[in-house]
């Protein structure tokens, strides 16, 4: 029976990709239409978030969001969470209501249809190069004056499996800081075993999500952003660890 699980988790990975595509070709001109102005985001967003939907639920993932304080529809955030699977953008699309802009990777953008919409409305960044970190923090600031969130996943990447959480990098809460908005960090407990980045795994069934308790930014200044980062890791690992 073994043998058999190879075969499903090809057609699994390949029936990812066509629910990422099948929205993106269908809503075309709507979602080029939300695109064509900044101050249109908002609506673009709603359009991801159906996107989101229809692949968590075509890939059989039954989602359960789990809130210990809700956010503010007329406030700004920086939403943060661990990072285990190409999931995870569509399990923060699903749990979070504001509108908020990804600070992704650069190589991203590379990805035939995905890539053109991830690098208009996405903040690209290159994380070899200190000019294109610094690029971050103004259009973030610009997206943050527009009313809208931000969301990283501080570990800067994708930890290798047998690591259950990896460092954060200070760039989410200096810039939380510097704005003085609250940083909210998400634990994705299931990401992992539903649908990680070795190939031959993942399944359909529950994906859980937490969203804690806000760390609050007024009063801290930039020597603050070790120890405000610290305290976000400590509590997203103690979930995972409670929960491995």
């Amino acid at each position: 029976m073994a043998i058999l699980k190879y075969p499903f988790w090809v057609l699994y990975r390949i029936w990812f990709y066509v629910l990422v595509v099948i929205p993106i070709i269908v809503l075309l001109p709507i979602l080029l239409l939300s695109i064509s102005r900044e101050k249109w985001y908002p609506y673009f967003f709603k359009l991801a978030r159906f996107w989101a939907k229809f692949i968590l639920l075509g890939m059989g993932f039954n989602y359960k969001v789990i809130k210990e304080e809700v956010p503010d529809p007329k406030k700004s955030y920086m939403f943060i969470a661990n990072h285990t699977s190409m999931t995870d953008i569509m399990l923060m699309l699903v749990s979070v209501k504001n509108p908020f802009v990804f600070v992704g990777k650069k190589e991203l953008a590379r990805i035939p249809l995905f890539g053109f919409f991830y690098k208009r409305t996405c903040i690209l960044v290159d994380r070899s190069s200190a000019k294109s970190r610094q690029a971050v923090f103004l259009r973030a600031q610009r997206r943050l004056k527009q009313g809208l969130s931000i969301c990283i996943f501080p570990e800067g990447g994708v930890p290798e499996e047998h690591i259950i959480l990896d460092d954060f990098k200070d760039g989410a809460f200096r810039l939380a800081i510097n704005h003085q908005i609250p940083v909210v960090p998400m634990t994705f407990y299931d990401n992992k075993k539903r649908f990680s980045y070795t190939f031959f795994s993942g399944s359909p069934g529950r994906m859980k999500v937490k969203i804690h308790k806000f760390l609050q930014t007024n009063g801290l200044k930039i020597e603050d952003t070790k120890a405000l980062n610290e305290e976000a890791r400590a509590m997203i690992l103690e979930e995972l660890t409670m929960n491995e």
